[in-house]
């Protein structure tokens, strides 16, 4: 959490203004200026009275109200345009770090977050920011200046005139004070209920083909249509609070207007106060509307300014990467005989490592301990929900473990700073996200400085040059939103491709081929145990036949390794890895011939659940494991 943390609404709001004050101070000064002009105009239009009533010239002082009008009105629109570009300014500077906050957010925490909300943040908050920290802020200043100041003079003309005036706007002052706090509170009702309203949004657009393939257009518009119901509710709420405080202010106005009439009438007719004092009186009671206004206005656009800051302050206290670490060692590349740059494959070490998604969740991984030497394919099996993919998320340190440690070349990962450490590994994921834009843009994603016989290297080695070569527009060609024009096995090749372009020295690959046809499949196994010669390959497979090739297997059940060894030795030796094996039909060409074993209760238990299995629903019972010819070392 960052020590802003502590601060509170509206020191938050000066410091979004704090690196805009020069412009806004030039713009608050003749704001200010275009304010005092007001304030001289009634003295002057005394002395245009008197004038009349002297029979004397009225040329000089008609001149000099026409001057203050003019002038008032040029320099106060150049005051607001200067607070409407630091407005403008102060909008970009939140939105810019917001976004990098949100750009380096923990992967875990952003899981526990609505991005439709989060844009929220960024967008419609940000928007009520624009006036909160400028043109409200200055109101508030110039209003209370402009307020002071006509009091004083209307103190000045006529003080029992001027208590009548100080007791309406005291008594209308203090009833707005009931009413500052709602409006702040309503205003925050509000934006979190367009935040609902945006996570809602981006649920359904996130699985668009899925509602309406699900005929569920109806339900969840009738969701999203409650979110609007409740957004709009929260809005008209925060409209009527700021509704009450606006006629407070004229309302005060009024009364002063009317109590001054008659007790100045009556002065008057009595003889103890010239008409010129009583005209130049009511004519501050009219400008007396411009500050009241500005203060009413600026006080509740603060209110809902500060609320927006508050939901801004949640989304920058959440928990980010680090962002400073030692240096890690560099590597040495060397250069292959075609001129590209190879390094050598990276070796990882799991030492005792704990790990749960929730504090008071169960365990995913147990004190697991196993070491992936450099270079080699190393693969992962085990039933669904055993840990596999968590193992990817604590090597990218997107997740932090709770106990134990992972080294990579010998250098816990916690001491690698997070673009070294990312630069070293090249992850592709389940579910191959692909974003929009063009197909180039999403190679060049993770090596922007790639060259064209780059791209077209691992274009090949991904099996995509039949894809490129079908395309209008080739590499140029958009993809759609998501990649929704490429099919699922299109995408994990693009995936491929795009971590392969930064020569990762440690290949992660999560189920990548499992929407591969078997001609495809075989291609790119073959391309991966060339990979493997020069870098370390992690894969994480329920296709077993992908995984036939790996120099080492471990096989993971209930949040340990079970047990690790070659596809023969573990088909051999091990129940479980035996269960998985036959149920993914490798046929006689993948092992040796050996007797069929006795069903053990393990292995019924498992061939009972194996229907559902590998779809991600059940995890096989706890029972002791059986003993292997090979186990994972211990720490």
């Amino acid at each position: 959490m960052t020590t802003a943390a502590h601060d509170s609404p509206f020191r938050r709001l000066l410091g979004h203004a704090r690196p805009h004050r020069s412009t806004l101070a030039v713009g608050a000064v003749l704001t200010t200026a275009g304010a005092l002009t007001e304030l001289a105009q009634p003295l002057v239009a005394k002395s245009v009275v008197d004038a009349l009533a002297a029979d004397e010239s009225m040329l000089r002082p008609v001149l000099l109200l026409a001057l203050l009008v003019l002038g008032g009105a040029v320099v106060g629109a150049f005051g607001r345009f200067l607070m409407e570009r630091a407005a403008e300014g102060v909008v970009l500077t939140a939105r810019r770090g917001l976004i990098a906050r949100l750009l380096r957010l923990r992967v875990d925490v952003l899981d526990r977050q609505q991005p439709g909300d989060l844009i929220s943040r960024v967008t419609a908050d940000t928007t009520l920011l624009r006036s909160a920290a400028t043109s409200h802020l200055v109101e508030v200043g110039v209003g209370t200046v402009s307020l002071t100041g006509m009091l004083v003079l209307m103190a000045r003309l006529d003080l029992v005139l001027f208590l009548v005036v100080l007791g309406v706007v005291v008594l209308i002052g203090g009833c707005s004070l009931f009413v500052v706090p709602r409006i702040g509170q309503a205003g925050r009702q509000a934006q979190e209920a367009l935040g609902e309203l945006g996570a809602g949004l981006e649920r359904v657009l996130g699985a668009f083909r899925t509602v309406k393939a699900a005929g569920a257009e109806h339900h969840e518009a009738a969701a999203l249509n409650d979110a609007a119901a409740r957004a709009w509710r929260r809005g008209v709420l925060a409209a009527r609070w700021g509704a009450v405080a606006g006629v407070a202010g004229g309302l005060a106005v009024q009364l002063s207007f009317l109590s001054v009439l008659g007790v100045g009438g009556t002065r008057v007719a009595s003889g103890t106060l010239p008409v010129s004092s009583l005209i130049a009186f009511l004519l501050y009671l009219f400008y007396l509307v411009a500050p009241i206004h500005q203060l009413v206005s600026g006080i509740s656009g603060l209110q809902i300014g500060m609320a927006a800051v508050r939901r801004m302050g949640e989304l920058e206290d959440l928990a980010q990467e680090p962002t400073h670490a030692p240096a890690a060692p560099p590597t040495a590349p060397d250069r292959t005989s075609t001129g590209g740059t190879r390094t050598s494959g990276a070796a990882v070490r799991f030492r005792e490592v704990g790990f749960r998604y929730d504090e008071t969740g169960p365990a995913v991984l147990d004190d697991i301990s196993f070491d992936i030497p450099a270079n080699g394919l190393t693969a992962v099996v085990g039933p669904s929900g055993v840990g596999k993919s968590t193992l990817f998320a604590l090597l990218e340190r997107f997740c932090e473990p709770d106990s134990g440690s992972i080294e990579v070349d010998g250098r816990n990962v916690r001491d690698w700073p997070l673009p070294e450490l990312r630069r070293v590994i090249g992850l592709v994921e389940q579910d191959a996200p692909v974003l929009a834009g063009t197909l180039r843009d999403n190679l060049l994603l993770a090596a922007n400085d790639a060259t064209d016989q780059e791209i077209e290297r691992v274009v090949g080695l991904a099996r995509l040059t039949s894809l490129v070569d079908r395309l209008p527009n080739g590499l140029d060609t958009p993809v759609g939103h998501r990649g929704t024009t490429l099919s699922g096995g299109q995408r994990q090749r693009v995936a491929i491709a795009r971590a392969l372009l930064r020569r990762p020295r440690l290949l992660l690959l999560d189920e990548a081929t499992s929407q591969l046809d078997a001609l495809n499949e075989l291609e790119l196994r073959d391309a991966i145990a060339d990979i493997s010669r020069t870098t370390t390959v992690l894969v994480v497979a329920h296709r077993l036949s992908t995984v036939t090739r790996a120099h080492q297997i471990l096989v993971l059940d209930q949040g340990r390794v079970r047990a690790s060894g070659t596809h023969e030795e573990l088909a051999r030796t091990d129940d479980l890895y035996r269960v998985l094996s036959s149920t993914q039909m490798l046929g006689p060409d993948s092992h040796p011939p050996h007797p069929r074993p006795e069903r053990t209760p393990l292995m019924r238990r498992a061939a009972t659940a194996v229907g559902v299995l590998f779809a991600g629903t059940v995890t096989l019972p706890a029972a002791a494991p059986p003993p292997s010819r090979r186990t994972a070392p211990g720490p």
